[in-house]
């Protein structure tokens, strides 16, 4: 109790807390000892710096990064997915771009099923030229890229002057210049003429007019000879030599070492010059003058879908061409990932 008393009693001014009270379970620190001359009992704290007291707003957050994507933002709802979508309905639609739009159903489909025998024939046309096309044109550019892989010197000359052709393909220069080489006073038969072969004329003849577009898509190998390439700086040396070792020929080596490492780049060269071939169009209308002559034996489907569209004015028939074509390119893309369980090999 004398204790208690002591601690508790004043002390005269000046003089320091000591003894009991400086060793007792409360001894208070310097600040402890300042509230006892006067300072406030409680200090009030710090606020928080304001940009730390709430969580920023999604614009104050994301703002930048939109603004940098508007224009492709405006761009694809107002140029691609709108029109899209309008040629949608346009295509349940009687439409000729003089009158407004008067909605029918499904029968522009109906009648392209049962009734359009031009749209049986383009889509024949077209099959047989993305069928012939596409793989002709892979396996003339993965031989080009194996031959340039073995370390030619001027490999960059060399794949300047073969990706030439994927850049100029598509252009009306080169369409008509093809036209003029397979004419029939053309370069071609000009050619097999120093031979003693008296050539036909290729373009206005029905049963070889689309296989000259057929060798005009294959002379454009150099897209995916560059990514070929590409993969095949890709595979490991060293598998090769282990395989010489054992004793396995050149072909095996392809066969068990080059393809099934290159299959992915085969895949996704395989889709790309699908899509590519399903859409041609500048080649069939140049050689054609925009008919799909003769007979009808280079209507591609796109020429086709221009005719109806631009020639007929049939806006709302040739719409619902355009989504067949869309359905069509959707069905054989999704039909090539279904298959890559099977022959594509990833690390994995």
């Amino acid at each position: 109790m004398a204790e208690i008393h002591a601690i508790n009693a004043p002390r005269p001014a000046g003089q320091t807390g000591t003894g009991a009270a400086a060793s007792g379970p409360d001894r208070q620190s310097g600040a402890g000892a300042g509230q006892m001359h006067g300072a406030p009992p409680h200090a009030t704290p710090t606020p928080p710096p304001a940009s730390d007291a709430a969580p920023r707003g999604f614009w104050a957050r994301n703002g930048a990064g939109y603004m940098f994507l508007a224009p492709w933002l405006i761009g694809f709802f107002c140029l691609t997915l709108g029109p899209a979508l309008g040629s949608l309905y346009l295509s349940f639609t009687n439409f000729d771009l003089l009158q407004s739009p008067d909605f029918i159903g499904a029968q522009n489909y109906v009648r392209m099923v049962t009734e359009d025998e031009k749209f049986a024939a383009a889509m024949k046309v077209t099959l047989i030229y993305v069928v012939l096309s596409v793989p002709l044109k892979l396996m003339f550019a993965l031989g080009v890229a194996m031959l340039l892989n073995h370390g030619l010197r001027g490999l960059g000359v060399y794949r300047a002057i073969f990706y030439l052709p994927s850049l100029l393909g598509a252009s009306v220069a080169i369409a008509v210049l093809w036209r003029q080489l397979f004419a029939a006073n053309g370069l071609v038969n000009a050619v097999l003429a120093n031979f003693g072969i008296e050539g036909p004329s290729w373009i206005s003849n029905p049963n070889y007019s689309l296989y000259t577009l057929v060798i005009l898509s294959v002379w454009q190998f150099g897209s995916p000879m560059i990514i070929f390439l590409a993969g095949l700086r890709q595979v490991p040396a060293d598998m090769y030599e282990a395989a010489s070792l054992d004793g396995a020929s050149a072909w095996r080596q392809f066969y068990r070492i080059t393809l099934p490492l290159l299959s992915p780049v085969i895949f996704f060269n395989m889709v790309i010059q699908t899509i590519e071939a399903f859409k041609a169009f500048t080649p069939a209308f140049i050689v054609s003058g925009g008919t799909g002559g003769p007979i009808n034996s280079t209507l591609f489907y796109t020429l086709y879908l221009y005719q109806e569209a631009f020639g007929y004015f049939r806006m709302g028939y040739a719409s619902a061409l355009a989504w067949v074509l869309v359905v069509i390119i959707a069905i054989f893309t999704a039909l090539s990932f279904l298959s890559t369980r099977y022959w594509v090999h990833y690390d994995d």
